[in-house]
């Protein structure tokens, strides 16, 4: 039954590709039936390379199975053939008479309003309550780790707030940790954590990209870092002249004597001192010592390899965080202010929104099993007469906040092409920004940046430049100007306090 089979695969693979068309017409608003969208489509991707590769081991024929089962049909009768998997297909259903028949044409279809809830259950099952639906990070557990390591305690508590801030940095002194105390059994363990939570993070919230292709490529770039010796916080020290070398070159100046760990100024007196009784006793010790770390030396190899290795291990975790801290930029950013909103709010504000939260699924599940397909697009609309900006949820944020920030007061900026800026708040921000930024370099400002904020005309920008310039032009000329002179007694001042000094008839 190989041919039934195959033909079952082929009419399998047009299904899903038709599924997969489907699921990308959508345009879901929350973000929630976006990431159902995405992990279904993802699932129908899967079962299409399954199937593709059971296609592809048919059509291989290693056994061959499916050239007998072609020559059987062709060299015998063909009714007899037939008659044959009629009676094999009576038997098979006489023994299990309460199979049911899988319906290919209604397997990959849109899902009732009942199913689509329990697809949108099952994604937010996935996510913690601080994660929102996979739009912030939730790293409570592993700040509260990263607090408890060993060479911490005591040392200035980072906050939750801070701790989103860092971390994603591990070079010393803004790690607080030295390379020496990261080897280290929970150091490694916490770091493990760290990584398994942002691979898991965005393995969540994007099922559709190519991820194990992207964490190749991470340990590809590791391993070439390493090679090289230029992983942050791990880079290979530059090595040392040798004293022999300095000896040889004969250049006279900074001549050290290994023996006796003693620098030397000039050559003749280096000469003087390797005749020297102690220097010659300092040379037979060190000999000796030689010898015996030659011994020791094999025994220390194992040690040494275990020790690379542990110091590999920790950086290729520090490595692969901080690209996956810089590929979840957006992620990361939104949980920062996530997070200071939070701390703002009282608890009864926190209680009143995860109300809102339920009380929106709700109302969604039970609208989506009463509404018709042809009145689903006037009850999406979002009353919103005041155009208020929308919330994380999708609806409008309450007037008393939208007064709060001040989000109604315009604020123009014509450096950053007259865009417009809503509330002070995204005004005081955007001076830090790229494209502020890049329109002070478009007027030929590039250094002190900061003296050109709360600047947003382009004629006030020139103008505080041109002074800029010209202030440094006239203290470089003053400083060139500057004309000393010398008393009697040897006293060098500037000219002014010369003549003064003259004119009271001191000098």
């Amino acid at each position: 039954m190989l041919l039934e089979e195959q033909r079952l695969l082929h009419e399998d693979l047009e299904r899903l590709e038709q599924a997969v068309a489907e699921r990308v017409l959508e345009d879901p608003k929350h973000i929630r039936e976006r990431l159902t969208r995405d992990h279904q489509a993802a699932s129908f991707l899967k079962h299409i390379e399954d199937q593709s590769s059971r296609l592809l081991d048919i059509y291989r024929d290693a056994n061959g199975d499916k050239e007998r089962e072609v020559h059987s049909l062709s060299s015998g009768d063909p009714f007899e053939s037939f008659f044959k998997q009629v009676k094999e297909i009576d038997h098979f259903h006489k023994r299990y008479p309460n199979e049911p028949v899988e319906n290919l044409e209604k397997a990959y279809k849109q899902r009732t309003p009942e199913e689509k809830a329990a697809l949108i259950a099952q994604t937010d099952a996935m996510f913690t309550g601080e994660e929102g639906s996979g739009r912030y990070f939730d790293m409570i557990m592993l700040h509260e780790q990263y607090l408890n390591l060993p060479h911490l305690q005591g040392a200035r508590r980072v906050t939750y707030l801070q701790y989103l801030h860092t971390f994603d940095t591990f070079t010393y002194p803004d790690c607080s940790l030295t390379r020496e105390q990261k080897i280290s059994d929970a150091y490694f363990q916490y770091l493990k954590a760290l990584a398994d939570y942002l691979e898991s993070f965005m393995r969540r919230t994007k099922p559709l990209e190519n991820l194990d292709k992207l964490f190749a490529n991470f340990d590809k770039e590791f391993d070439e870092a390493w090679e090289r010796g230029e992983v942050p916080g791990w880079e290979l020290n530059t090595p040392q002249l040798a004293p022999e070398t300095s000896q040889a070159e004969g250049s006279g100046e900074g001549i050290w004597c290994s023996a006796c760990k003693k620098g030397f100024s000039k050559e003749t007196v280096y000469e003087a001192h390797l005749k020297g009784k102690k220097h010659i006793k300092n040379v037979e010790a060190q000999q000796a010592a030689n010898e015996s770390d030659k011994v020791a030396s094999t025994a220390n190899v194992d040690s040494d390899s275990i020790e690379r290795f542990k110091q590999r291990a920790v950086a290729e975790k520090e490595f692969r965080i901080r690209k996956l801290a810089a590929a979840m930029q957006t992620e990361r950013s939104d949980t920062k202010v996530n997070v200071e909103r939070k701390q703002g709010m009282t608890d009864r504000e926190r209680q009143q929104e995860l109300e809102m939260l339920y009380a929106e699924t709700t109302e969604q599940v039970s609208g989506d099993k009463d509404k018709d397909d042809a009145d689903s697009d006037g009850e999406d609309k979002i009353y919103n007469p005041l155009k208020l900006p929308l919330a994380w949820d999708g609806k409008p944020i309450p007037f008393w906040l939208y007064k709060l920030h001040g989000l109604g007061v315009e604020f123009p900026c014509e450096i950053c092409g007259n865009y417009v800026y809503m509330g002070r708040r995204a005004f005081d921000k955007h001076f830090n920004e790229p494209r502020h930024v890049f329109g002070l370099k478009c007027l030929g400002i590039q250094q002190n940046v900061n003296l050109f904020r709360e600047i947003t005309g382009i004629k006030e920008a020139n103008e505080l430049w041109a002074k800029l310039q010209k202030d440094k032009k006239k203290e470089k000329a003053e400083q060139d100007n500057i004309i000393e002179m010398e008393d009697n007694e040897g006293n060098v001042m500037p000219e002014k306090i010369w003549h003064d000094l003259r004119a009271q008839g001191l000098v």
